[in-house]
């Protein structure tokens, strides 16, 4: 037994090299990336409510200030001026819902919304009639970009394109529909294609650009602090184990001292107790830090196989999968089970009962005469893991339950 315990204490070496695990495990660590990534879509959110706001604010004053005057002056004299006029009540309605929207709600229906800037745009331009097709009372050719704008906000620039390209055919048929095929007239056309569209397209790739750069920034500066957060976790984790280390170190030197000395008797019950205690826990020191998917059932097992070696059949039982615990639920989940342990005699039986929410671990064992086994502190039982130890002249019973607060 005390060679058993030598072999172990050869260990602390080892067990303060191995890297411990402050962060919970995989779950936590996809956790950290998730809450990075809502942090920087959020930044560049933030990033470009100013390129909403301003888009927003042109489309509206152009609209109202230059569009809606120039339709009141010449209406008399439209082919149209119901349908000019209708167009442009129905464009103010898709900017007003699109300006709610692109600033507090969520997405719009881009397509169906751009389908009816184009057949506003289409209608606007047969009904303004040929002495008002290059004026301000045309109103879609300067303000409409500025809605496909609106509309097509967050989406990808080719969209945008493909709109302002179908505004330019609507207005290129509307020209040649009413014989205005002079080079004066077409080059007025293209300059007014071009005039009208560049503005627009400058601020949407602008403000994705701005987004873009916002959100890699932030995404780096979170990684940074999330590198930095588990640096002094693991930093503080490391300081833990080997505080704990140290303690746990201390007794088994304490019983090999002893030993040594010739102070302690290897036959006696209680020194062999102790040796079995000390290497136990040495041994789940170690096993706590190694990448499992279930370190609990790790744990315990690392526990469970120690007593096996020293000759103690146990059963080990283990129903449901344990939640990713921290280590120190796991410890005083474990810590008094392992003490347990290295009281067992004849016979032992340890059961993990696990769910999303619940761990409960029992071992029972024969009872026979000696002390109660050593566990925890008495003050961790006002912590979230309750500890219950029971024994009635024929089994141990020794219980340690963790609930999800």
């Amino acid at each position: 037994m005390s060679a058993d315990l030598g072999a172990w204490v050869g260990a602390p070496e080892e067990a303060a090299r191995r890297p411990p695990r402050p962060g919970g495990g995989p779950a936590a660590a996809v956790g950290e990336r998730m809450g990075a990534g809502a942090a920087a879509s959020a930044v560049a959110s933030a990033s470009d409510r100013g390129a909403r706001v301003a888009a927003v604010a042109i489309a509206l004053a152009w609209h109202v200030a230059i569009g809606l005057p120039a339709v009141l002056g010449a209406w008399s004299e439209l082919a149209a001026p119901a349908v000019v006029g209708a167009g442009w009540l129905v464009t103010a309605a898709v900017g007003g819902l699109a300006g709610v929207r692109l600033l507090r709600g969520p997405p719009l229906p881009a397509r169906r919304l751009a389908a009816v800037l184009l057949l506003v745009d289409a209608a606007v331009f047969a009904a303004a009639g040929e002495p008002y097709l290059f004026t301000t009372a045309n109103w879609v050719w300067g303000g409409l970009a500025w809605f496909f704008l609106l509309v097509l906000w967050r989406r990808p620039v080719g969209w945008l394109l493909a709109l302002l390209g179908a505004h330019a055919v609507i207005a290129l048929g509307a020209v040649l529909g009413h014989g205005s095929t002079a080079p004066a007239d077409l080059t007025r056309y293209a300059m007014y294609v071009y005039g009208t569209s560049s503005l627009p397209v400058a601020v949407f790739v602008g403000a994705a650009a701005i987004a873009a750069l916002a959100r890699d920034r932030a995404s780096t500066a979170a990684a940074a602090g999330a590198v930095a957060t588990e640096r002094v976790a693991a930093e503080r984790a490391l300081e833990e184990r080997r505080a704990r280390l140290a303690l746990v170190s201390g007794a088994a030197e304490e019983v090999l001292a002893a030993l040594a000395a010739g102070h302690a008797d290897p036959a006696d019950p209680e020194v062999r107790r102790r040796c079995v205690l000390a290497a136990a826990r040495l041994r789940r020191l170690i096993a706590e830090s190694d990448d499992v998917p279930d370190p609990l059932l790790h744990e315990l097992r690392a526990a469970a196989d120690l007593a096996d070696r020293n000759g103690l059949p146990i059963e080990l039982i283990a129903i449901g999968v344990p939640p990713d615990l921290p280590v120190e639920v796991r410890r005083r989940l474990a810590d008094p089970l392992t003490a347990a342990l290295a009281d067992a005699r004849r016979w032992a039986r340890l059961t993990v009962v696990a769910g999303a929410d619940e761990v409960v671990v029992s071992l029972v064992t024969p009872d026979h005469d000696g002390p109660h086994a050593t566990g925890p502190p008495a003050a961790d039982e006002a912590g979230p893991v309750e500890r219950v130890h029971e024994r009635d002249g024929e089994i141990r019973w020794t219980q340690t339950r963790w609930r999800r607060t």
